[in-house]
């Protein structure tokens, strides 16, 4: 059967972008269709505004910790309109460029949504377009929980298109999301509380840091609730919102987001017309090639709700179509892939967490908490530092290794290269440190902590 396209990508993400780019350099012929904006939620609603506004909030505290190295700086108040047409700025040149790509690769791109008829063919805007295989790229969205008055609440897009900087903020939630929220709007100006039910933040995560982090913007006056859920949010007359919680407790705020989750966007796609499985929740079940249960249709990025991390969503795409049409079958491995949440201090993570590792076998903690020199100085709280290695007790590989400081992000980076690489213990003893720099710590650390995941018969 003759079609239209050899492949046709649903999603103008980092994913589905960089599919078409390489499938279209291998010489197939490559569409995509995007209905929102090109560079999906990361371009634009998600990473890279976020991590500009965070940067913004640094200054803040700059200014004020300025005084402690002699400079005479002082803190005004901060322009949310120039903030925010600066980050605007840069959002929309970054996703024109995603455009510019595709155009440059050789791919149809197609401004309209795209849904599936059958297996083969799809209604993209007006038009009726067969393909060979079809990649679902499609990302995911923010919701709101269920209770009277959501409405009211505003989910994580919503940050980017606030007028004005809310003065009282609610934020309900304890991921990655839900946190940096809380440290970029209170590093800005804002009255900032965090109400979760669970009794810690950022499940999943390794204990030591799920603790630091919260002891750290506890400290920066960012206030906590854990076990605790909202239960309604009501108008009141001068406008501001009344959170009420399942404590009975109640809080009037000027806002409320809801950070309590995103789910696959895969409703309204046809997928049933197509023969596509999907799971309970909207996430697209697929094997380790990507492939759904319709094997020339493949499904990519957080619409699997797998890793839901844009760099593992384009090296996956990536992946994909060298296997595909490359003459290159390869797969891009979710083991040990290298995080970074954007708080108050950042937060950097490779591998696995303690209890996890701990689960597996014995393994050895080292770990470190310190002031870090540029701290010493100015005294600022919330600010310490805790590093960590988990280390296979047998075979002494380093199996995670944890940072919650300024500049894990960067740090990790590099450590992310070693862990991925199977490096152990002692190679990193071996590593000279850069000093005086916090990352040296990595690899200076030389008295165990603790050992995790011994057994009572092995202890015995």
């Amino acid at each position: 059967m003759s079609y239209d396209f050899d492949l046709f990508v649903i999603g103008g993400g980092s994913g589905g972008v960089r599919m078409a780019r390489i499938a279209a350099g291998h010489g197939a012929r490559v569409a995509v269709a995007e209905e929102r904006f090109w560079g999906g939620t990361c371009v634009n609603v998600g990473c890279v505004p976020k991590k500009l506004m965070v940067q913004a909030a640094e200054y803040g505290h700059w200014a004020e910790d300025a005084a402690a190295f002699g400079w005479d700086i002082r803190k005004g108040a901060h322009d949310w309109a120039k903030l925010a047409a600066a980050r605007d700025a840069e959002v929309t040149r970054l996703s024109a460029i995603y455009g510019r790509l595709l155009q440059g690769a050789g791919v149809t791109s197609f401004d309209a949504r795209a849904t599936f008829e059958d297996a083969h063919t799809l209604r993209v805007g007006d038009q009726r377009i067969t393909a060979e295989r079809i990649v679902v790229a499609t990302g995911g969205r923010a919701t709101r929980l269920d209770i009277p008055g959501a409405e009211l609440g505003l989910i994580s897009d919503d940050l980017f298109t606030l007028p004005a900087l809310p003065k009282k903020v609610a934020i309900l939630g304890a991921g990655y999301i839900a946190l940096e929220f809380a440290g970029l709007l209170h590093g800005l100006g804002a009255e900032v509380e965090v109400f979760h039910r669970s009794p810690q933040v950022l499940r999943g995560f390794d204990n030591d840091v799920r603790l630091c982090l919260t002891e750290a913007m506890t400290a920066q006056g960012i206030r906590m609730e854990g076990g605790v859920n909202a239960t309604r949010l009501s108008r009141l007359d001068d406008g501001r919102i009344l959170l009420s919680l399942s404590n009975n407790g109640m809080r009037d705020v000027d806002a409320v987001f809801f950070c309590t989750g995103r789910v696959p966007n895969t409703e309204g796609l046809g997928l049933e017309r197509a023969g596509v499985k999907v799971a309970e929740g909207g996430a697209i079940p697929v094997d380790d090639d990507h492939a759904t249960n319709i094997p020339h249709i493949f499904a990519i990025g957080d619409v699997t709700d797998r890793l839901n991390l844009t760099p593992m969503a384009t090296a996956v795409g990536h992946a994909l179509a060298d296997t595909l049409y490359g003459g290159n079958p390869r797969r891009a491995s979710y083991e040990n892939v290298p995080t970074a949440i954007f708080t108050s201090p950042p937060v950097g993570t490779v591998g696995l967490g303690e209890e996890e590792a701990a689960r597996r076998g014995p393994v050895d903690i080292y770990l470190t908490r310190f002031t870090p020199m540029r701290h010493t100085i100015t005294k600022r709280e919330g600010m310490r530092v805790m590093m960590k290695l988990v280390v296979c007790q047998e075979s002494q590989r380093i199996l995670g290794a944890h940072m919650v400081g300024e500049d894990a992000a960067e740090i990790m980076q590099g450590i992310g290269i070693a862990v991925r690489m199977g490096a152990t213990k002692a190679d990193f003893d071996r590593t000279i440190g850069i000093h005086p720099t916090a990352a040296e710590e990595f690899v200076t650390l030389r008295t165990r902590t603790r050992v995790a995941g011994v057994t009572a018969d092995a202890a015995e």
